[in-house]
C-alpha cells in the first residue's frame, strides 16, 4: 500500500510499505478514506522535535471504513465508517477513567513516565505507525474509533480527529466566560478553531494574532478582531484596543514555531537546539494578558524548551493551564455541535489533495503558499 515515510530531517517520501494486521485482541484495521497534514507533522520534518525514526507513516488524522476487528473489540462492525482520534489510549487505566486520555498509563510501551502516545509521531510517543496511509493499524479500536453518523461528511470528520478537539480544549483550559475578552496567539487551522470555540464558550470578543494576511481574513470572517504583527506592534494594539487593560484569557495555538522564520513558521528544515530564546508568541500572550488572567498553550513545545517569561507571569499572577489534548473526550461534543448545525467543521479546510501528491501538498503547506491552511489528502479508492 501507499504511505507518507519520514526517512529523516527534509526527507519524506510516498512510498509502498506492507498492508498492517492485527496484532492484539482490541485491535482493528481501518482503510482509510481521509487523512490530513498537520502543522506538528511539520516539526518531525523540520528536526524540531526530536527523535522520529526512519521508517515511521506520518500522520495523526484519519477517517475511514473498518477492515477487521480483533476478537474483543464488540461495539464496532466491519463496515463501520469511523473517526480515529490522534492519541491512543486504553480506556481502563486511572487516566483514562478521568478524561485525562493523552496521559494513558498504558497505551506507550515506553512506559508510564512517557507520557502521550499518537500516531506517527517520535520515539518517545511509541512510536506508532500513522495515518497518513491507505490502511492503518488501531490499537485500543474499542476506546478509539468513534463510529460516525451518516450525515457527517469526511470533510467535517477529517477536522474533528485533531485540529477541532485540540482547539477546544484550549479554549476550555483558557477558562473562557461569557463577555470574556480573549486573545489567541497563531491563526493557523487550530488558531482558527479556538476563535470558533472561544466564541462558542461565551467570549465578549476575540482577537487574531498573526502575520499571515490569508489566515487574519479566514479569522475575521469568524468574527475576530484582527492583530497583523507584521504591521503593528501587537501588545500596544491590545493594550490600545482593551483600554490599557489587556486580555482575560490568551490562547497560544503557535509553540516552538514562533521561534523560526517569517511569521513563526519556518521556510526550511533548522533544527531546533535546546536553550534557544523564548517563543515569541509566549513572550506576546504574557505581556497581553490581564492582570489574574489565564494563559492556555496548546501549541507544541518539544522535551528541553526551557525558557519562559516567568518572572512577568508571576507579577501579573496568572494561571497557566498547558498539556496534550484528550481527543477521545472531547470529540463526541464535537459531533453533537456540527450535528446540531451550531459549527461546520470543513468550514476550516482549504485544501483536498490525493494521497499520492502529498509530498507537493507537504511543500506548499511548509512555505504557506497562500491560501494553504488545512489540507486533507484524500486516498484513492
Amino acid at each position: 500500500m501507499k504511505a507518507v515515510v519520514f526517512h529523516g530531517v527534509g526527507d519524506i517520501r510516498l512510498d509502498d510499505v506492507p498492508e498492517p494486521t492485527l496484532q492484539e485482541p482490541t485491535d482493528a484495521i481501518v482503510r482509510i478514506t481521509a487523512s490530513a497534514i498537520c502543522g506538528t507533522d511539520l516539526h518531525f520534518i523540520r528536526g524540531s522535535a526530536p527523535d522520529m525514526q526512519s521508517g515511521t507513516i506520518l500522520g495523526h488524522e484519519g477517517v475511514g471504513i473498518v477492515e477487521a476487528l480483533g476478537p474483543e473489540v464488540r461495539n464496532l462492525a466491519v463496515g463501520d465508517r469511523v473517526l480515529i482520534p490522534s492519541t491512543i489510549a486504553c480506556g481502563n487505566c486511572a487516566y483514562c477513567r478521568a478524561g485525562y486520555f493523552a496521559q494513558c498509563d498504558v497505551a506507550n510501551p515506553n512506559g508510564k513516565k512517557a507520557g502521550t502516545s499518537f500516531f506517527g509521531g517520535p520515539k518517545a510517543t511509541g512510536p506508532f505507525h500513522g495515518l497518513q496511509a491507505e490502511k492503518a493499524r488501531i490499537p485500543y479500536a474499542h476506546v478509539g474509533l468513534i463510529k460516525l453518523p451518516d450525515s457527517i461528511t469526511d470533510n467535517q470528520a477529517i477536522a474533528m480527529s485533531d485540529i477541532f478537539p485540540t482547539a477546544w480544549f484550549g479554549a476550555e483550559m483558557a477558562e473562557i466566560e461569557d463577555g470574556d475578552t480573549v486573545a489567541v496567539f497563531g491563526c493557523g487551522p487550530v488558531g482558527l478553531f479556538a476563535i470558533i470555540s472561544a466564541r462558542l464558550m461565551g467570549a465578549g470578543r476575540v482577537f487574531a494574532i498573526d502575520g499571515l494576511s490569508d489566515r487574519l481574513d479566514r479569522a475575521r470572517e469568524l468574527g475576530a478582531e484582527c492583530i497583523n504583527f507584521e504591521e503593528e506592534d501587537p501588545i500596544a494594539a491590545l493594550n490600545r484596543l482593551t483600554d490599557d487593560i489587556g486580555v482575560d484569557r490568551a490562547i497560544d495555538a503557535v509553540g516552538i514555531d514562533a521561534n523560526h522564520g517569517h511569521g513563526g513558521h519556518p521556510h526550511g528544515h533548522e533544527q531546533w537546539q535546546p536553550g534557544d530564546a523564548p517563543s515569541q508568541a509566549l513572550k506576546w500572550a504574557v505581556e497581553g494578558l490581564a492582570k489574574a488572567g489565564t494563559l492556555s498553550i496548546i501549541g507544541v513545545y518539544p522535551q528541553g524548551f526551557e525558557s519562559f517569561p516567568i518572572g512577568a507571569a508571576m507579577n501579573k499572577n496568572l494561571r497557566m493551564n498547558m498539556g496534550n489534548c484528550h481527543h477521545r473526550k472531547y470529540i463526541p461534543k464535537l459531533i453533537e455541535l456540527t450535528l446540531a448545525g451550531k459549527v461546520d467543521p470543513a468550514s476550516v479546510l482549504t485544501q483536498c489533495e490525493p494521497l499520492t501528491d502529498a509530498i507537493s501538498a507537504f511543500a506548499a503547506f511548509d512555505l504557506h503558499e497562500q491560501g494553504w491552511i488545512k489540507v486533507k489528502l484524500k486516498t484513492d479508492e
